[in-house]
C-alpha cells in the first residue's frame, strides 16, 4: 500500500481560543492513538492533509512531529458544515507486526457477459473493508467481471486475495447485472 508523509508541528495549547486561531493560521488540529503510544496532539498544514482527504485511495500516513516519526492510518476527519474544510483529524497509530483493518477501493474490469447481452452493469460499492499486514494490503481490490452473465451478481464472500481477509459482510453486494427492457426483448426474440 502507498506511504503519505504528513509534517506536523507539536500543539500544547487546546483551548477554544487556541484551537482557533492553529485554523486561522490555516493548520488543522490533530491527535494520534493506538498501539501502545501515548495521545499526541499536533497540527498539520491544511492544503497537506487535503493530499490525504481528497482521494478515492486508501493510504498508510507516515507522520513526522517535529522529528518523532510514527506509522498511523486517518481514523476520521471532522469538516466544517458550510464551508467543508477540515475542522479536525484524528489518526490511529500502527505497528508493521500486527493485522489493521482498513477500507481499500475496489478497482472493476473486464466486460460481462450478461452487459454484452444489453444488461447493465449496477456498482453497489466502491470500497471494502480488508484486515491484514500492512506489507500485504494491496492498494485496490481487482475484480474480473468477465463471466458474469445477466441477472447475477458478486458478493464480498465471493471473493478471495491472497495474505488479507475481507472484513466486509459476507452478503456486500459489490457489482451486478441487471436486466433491461432491450435485454428482455433480446430473449424474447
Amino acid at each position: 500500500m502507498k506511504q503519505i508523509t504528513l509534517n506536523g508541528k507539536n500543539r500544547t495549547i487546546s483551548n477554544k481560543a487556541g484551537v482557533k486561531s492553529i485554523r486561522r493560521a490555516g493548520n488543522v488540529p490533530c491527535v494520534v492513538y493506538g498501539s501502545g503510544i501515548e495521545n499526541l496532539t499536533f497540527s498539520v498544514d491544511e492544503k497537506e492533509l487535503q493530499t490525504v482527504t481528497d482521494t478515492p485511495f486508501s493510504h498508510i500516513i507516515n507522520l513526522n512531529v517535529e522529528g518523532k516519526e510514527i506509522l498511523a492510518i486517518l481514523h476520521e476527519v471532522q469538516y466544517h458544515p458550510v464551508t467543508d474544510k477540515a475542522l479536525h483529524a484524528d489518526f490511529l497509530a500502527i505497528t508493521t507486526d500486527k493485522p489493521i483493518s482498513i477500507e481499500v477501493p475496489v478497482r472493476i474490469f473486464g466486460n460481462s457477459e450478461g452487459v454484452k447481452q444489453g444488461g447493465k452493469l449496477n456498482v453497489a460499492v466502491r470500497k471494502l473493508r480488508v484486515k491484514g499486514l500492512v506489507a500485504n494490503l494491496p492498494d485496490e481490490l481487482p475484480v474480473d467481471i468477465t463471466t458474469l452473465k445477466l441477472g447475477k451478481r458478486i458478493n464480498a464472500g465471493d471473493l478471495h486475495f491472497e495474505g488479507i481477509e475481507i472484513v466486509s459482510p459476507k452478503s456486500t453486494i459489490v457489482c451486478s447485472v441487471r436486466a433491461t427492457r432491450n435485454s428482455a426483448a433480446a430473449a424474447a426474440e
